[in-house]
């Protein structure tokens, strides 16, 4: 069975590493494009950043690593083991901004990165690149080769203005309420190569519970990819739990755009058009959404056997829902 799986961000990383354990995927495949792997992730490149002259891929590097062994556990993101000498020598030397904290064994992921685009890698190449060496145990491609950046529409002391989404999560902790959320360059971008021929070739896509805006939704608005999308069997995990978000802020980001922050809503946003199945929590149970397949059971992703009986009830309503399709 090929699954496809847009992702950003730690919900869809953890969800991953349960969708192959669900899958029985223990050892690393021997590459990123190999073709073993019945997982395709179309990562997020929407929170991308350029700082100190480095391009930082938030979500792409937080799937890599967390799949290859070298998340840091308890943050989720960052590398295990990070030490930050070279971001205590950039404030020294009076570098801004010093709210992005770059670790040192990251900093190295992100010179390689930005040595290979300046040599004019595209970005597809340059993350089978760094996987080659992670060796994740899905193929990762980013979800288009093009410059996409997510800003934030504010208001504060300092006027109307837009911000990088990074310096509105982290350095605002997205506390300065998001007039209108803009995808730079979203629009004229193309899926990056590979993207379109793995979404033809699976057997299902299972959205993971990221970020319905910024994660996913940053996915599903390059041009194209939702279209190849609505002609698959979609099932959607809710990132939502009894009007809360999971982890995170997705609340903040969901007002931003007009859409309650609860499960029947974002599955309502996505659209019956995209989706045939949602997965919600207990919480949740007894909720409708029109034209979409609801099913409720424990969503928290608490430890490892947690998250593989969610990917594992993922997988089944997709393939119970393709079968009803055939």
């Amino acid at each position: 069975m090929r699954i496809v799986v847009p992702a950003g961000g730690i919900g869809g990383a953890r969800f991953l590493r349960g969708l192959k354990a669900a899958l029985g995927i223990d050892a690393p495949t021997t590459g990123n494009q190999s073709t073993d792997s019945p997982i395709t992730v179309i990562g997020n490149t929407g929170d991308d950043i350029t700082l100190f002259g480095l391009r930082i891929c938030p979500d792409l590097d937080t799937v890599m690593y967390t799949l290859g062994g070298g998340i840091n556990e308890e943050q989720g993101w960052g590398r295990a083991d990070e030490s930050f000498t070279v971001k205590e020598e950039l404030v020294a030397y009076g570098m801004r901004p010093t709210w992005f904290g770059l670790g040192d064994r990251d900093t190295a992921t992100h010179i390689v990165r930005a040595q290979m685009l300046a040599a004019g890698y595209p970005l597809s190449a340059v993350t089978e690149a760094l996987c080659d060496r992670w060796k994740p145990g899905v193929r990762l491609l980013p979800m288009t080769d093009d410059q996409v950046e997510t800003h934030v529409v504010v208001e504060d002391e300092e006027g109307r203005r837009a911000i990088h989404f990074q310096e509105w999560w982290i350095r605002h902790r997205a506390a300065l309420p998001a007039e209108q959320i803009v995808s730079v360059g979203a629009e004229s971008a193309k899926p990056a190569p590979g993207v379109l021929a793995a979404i033809a070739e699976a057997d299902a896509v299972i959205l993971p519970p990221s970020n319905p805006v910024v994660s996913v939704g940053s996915v599903l608005g390059v041009p194209g990819i939702r279209d190849a999308l609505v002609d698959k069997t979609v099932v959607g995990v809710s990132p939502i739990i009894g009007g809360a978000p999971v982890r995170g802020m997705a609340d903040a980001c969901l007002a931003a755009i007009g859409v309650e922050t609860s499960a029947a809503a974002v599955a309502e946003h996505l659209g019956s058009d995209l989706l045939d199945g949602w997965l919600v929590d207990e919480a949740d149970t007894g909720i409708e959404v029109e034209g979409i397949e609801v099913r409720s059971r424990p969503l928290y992703m608490s430890d490892p056997a947690a998250t593989e009986a969610i990917a594992r009830a993922a997988v089944d309503l997709a393939v119970e829902l393709s079968e009803g399709r055939a």
